[in-house]
């Protein structure tokens, strides 16, 4: 660990001297951009989308709520709080025919296309390096395209208290955790340094450690103490999250900012990349990133939402039954798929629940000017 900060401190310490937190960022609500996260390939719930769609589509691409997309829900509960002309949205080239015609409006400057799926930690690397060119001073949120919220009002107040509090706040990574429901031994937990899920409340507090899938005796403990479900939301400032890289991962950090720092086209940048992704091994962002940077997070808490990552059929179908949502394919073939009884799945009610939410079809496409601006006059 101490070999690979201090490769860090070596690497590219001159170019990186530039990504300094400047303070108080004024007018800090025209520096709030979304980041998207539609790259990864879902095959833990193949077998629903192959039942909904006919095909191995990842799930964020398969009408599974209420006959939109994954990723048209995830659009639509963001766009309340961040401009669509400052939503990025990270992409592998194989999905690209289950993409196309929903994105077909987003300028290609919004669009991270990578070669092939190598890990969430490539994937954001290439996005902030991109998001720096375009604004330095960028609050940034990292939104995974394929999970859900019960109830996402308090979800949004969230996303909202944490731009307002990186406004104010020079230099922080906040992680959104969810109210446990469960000790459940399927997901991330987040251990904050003291609290419980109460105190944390509106609160930012330093995350003591994290919990990947624990056994169900440490589980049992974590939910006692109010621990967070990890959702893999984050947020923080753009400088913020590019340091961070540089101090736990320093080789693909130095080797993506070397290809793209002198690109200003996305597909130049596509060209460098596809030559970097053929020998990239894949990257964990969590394990090679924020595990060795617990100390420097902060967490806070999104109440009780209701959140899944709908990772695998049981899960799914269990997140439909929990909160009366129709899906005209959920037959009774799931049931050898998820393990549920077909009186279960035929217990779904005959009205789905709305979400109070702008409709996907309402949200405009078109880039804000400031924002347009910024990313397509991004310097060499």
């Amino acid at each position: 660990m101490q070999e690979t900060e201090r490769r860090g401190a070596e690497i590219g310490q001159q170019r990186i001297r530039t990504l300094r937190p400047a303070g108080h960022i004024a007018d800090a609500k025209q520096h709030r951009w979304g980041v998207i996260l539609a790259g990864g390939d879902g095959t833990r719930l193949q077998p629903l989308t192959r039942l909904a769609c006919g095909d191995d589509r990842p799930k964020q691409f398969c009408p599974l709520l209420g006959g939109k997309t994954l990723l048209a829900h995830t659009r639509r509960r963001l766009s309340s709080r961040i401009a669509p002309g400052r939503m990025l949205f990270v992409l592998t080239r194989k999905h690209e025919r289950f993409y196309e015609e929903e994105l077909k409006q987003v300028p290609p400057l919004q669009k991270i296309v990578q070669p092939r799926n190598r890990g969430t930690l490539p994937a954001i690397l290439w996005t902030l390096l991109r998001l720096y060119r375009a604004d330095a001073n960028a609050l940034v949120g990292f939104f995974p395209s394929d999970h859900y919220f019960a109830r996402q009002d308090e979800f949004i107040d969230t996303i909202d208290r944490t731009f307002d509090y990186l406004g104010r706040t020079r230099d922080a990574v906040v992680l959104l955790g969810s109210a446990a429901e469960r000790a459940e031994t399927q997901y991330g937990w987040i251990e904050p340094e003291y609290g419980d899920e109460n105190a944390l409340h509106g609160k930012f507090i330093r995350v003591r450690r994290f919990w990947e899938k624990p056994s169900q005796s440490v589980a049992l403990e974590l939910f006692a103490k109010g621990c967070l479900w990890n959702t893999f939301v984050m947020m923080g400032n753009v400088k913020t999250f590019l340091d961070m890289i540089r101090r736990a991962s320093p080789e693909i950090f130095d080797r993506f900012d070397r290809a793209i720092s002198v690109r200003t086209e996305p597909a130049g940048e596509e060209q460098s990349m596809r030559l970097i992704y053929d020998d990239l091994e894949t990257g964990d962002f969590s394990r090679a990133v924020l595990a060795r940077s617990a100390n420097q997070l902060l967490v806070t808490s999104c109440g009780n939402v209701g959140w899944s990552d709908l990772g695998e059929p049981r899960r799914f179908i269990e997140a439909l039954l929990e909160n009366g949502i129709e899906n005209p394919w959920a037959a009774a073939e799931v049931c050898n798929l998820c393990g549920l009884k077909k009186e279960q799945i035929d217990a779904l009610p005959a009205a789905g629940r709305g979400d109070g939410v702008v409709p996907v079809d309402a949200i405009p496409v078109q880039p804000s000017t400031a924002a347009h601006a910024a990313l397509t006059s991004l310097p060499d």
